[in-house]
């Protein structure tokens, strides 16, 4: 993404005003807050106030942002503990981290707040208890050949031909529902909305890779509360290694 004027970065919000935002953002407080250190949610509180301006969309460099908890929170924070923040707010799906470029090189990033992803899945398992390994699929939410008239799901049958079908088909070994296999093929669209050079087969490979890495972390016992914000950490750490990767090789 080219670095720009302020204007331009209003298509990334998702939020209609800024009451809008504030309750989704109390939302993931609910879930998450527990995540963050004192410190580190200092540095979150921060992100949100300079996120005022367009609805959830931040723009600020680091340093201001920083040197603002200085100012007026009264507990300064580090450039190292914001950099902490912003990794577990990618991880849980809080955040999506765009890093722009002027004259072919890397300028300050813009930190996109996400939707509060109010969609549950099954609960875990009791304490101790892993998964099934010899199941063939990792069946947390409830199935149905059509519709499920007891929580109104559709089954894959349905599902949007905005999502490729080889992601689908994949998929629905595993995950039954067409809701999930929509939600799950959104996390890589958002996350690849402005990647311009990303081709459909490019978000087909990556989809594919993320939710190859879930099934696996998944069998391999790891508790997943919200399938969706981690699979969100999942996309959200492929792509920063590529970008990573982009640019040693251009250098």
């Amino acid at each position: 993404m080219l670095s720009g004027k302020s204007a331009q970065y209003k298509e990334l919000s998702q939020f209609r005003d800024l009451k809008d935002f504030n309750n989704h953002f109390e939302q993931w407080m609910i879930d998450i807050k527990g995540k963050f250190t004192k410190s580190e949610l200092v540095a979150l509180k921060r992100l949100v106030r300079f996120s005022a301006s367009i609805q959830g969309v931040c723009y600020a460099k680091i340093q201001t942002i920083v040197a603002a908890t200085h100012e007026f929170d009264g507990v300064g924070i580090s450039r190292s503990t914001f950099k902490r923040m912003l990794t577990k707010a990618k991880e849980v799906g809080l955040l999506i981290v765009h890093h722009t470029f002027r004259n072919g090189k890397q300028s300050h990033s813009i930190y996109v707040f996400n939707k509060y992803h109010s969609i549950s899945v099954q609960p875990e398992p009791p304490k101790g208890e892993q998964l099934n390994q010899q199941n063939e699929s990792i069946n947390l939410l409830k199935t149905s050949n059509i519709l499920n008239k007891r929580n109104g799901r559709l089954s894959t049958d349905f599902v949007s031909n905005r999502v490729p079908k080889e992601f689908t088909q994949y998929v629905q070994s595993f995950y039954h529902d067409a809701q999930t296999v929509e939600e799950l093929f959104r996390v890589v669209s958002i996350q690849t909305r402005y990647l311009t050079y990303y081709s459909e087969n490019d978000r087909i490979e990556l989809a594919l890779d993320a939710f190859k890495q879930l099934v696996r972390n998944i069998k391999m016992g790891r508790k997943v509360k919200n399938i969706f914000g981690y699979f969100w950490g999942i996309v959200s750490q492929m792509l920063d290694k590529e970008y990573l990767e982009l640019l040693a090789n251009s250098a």
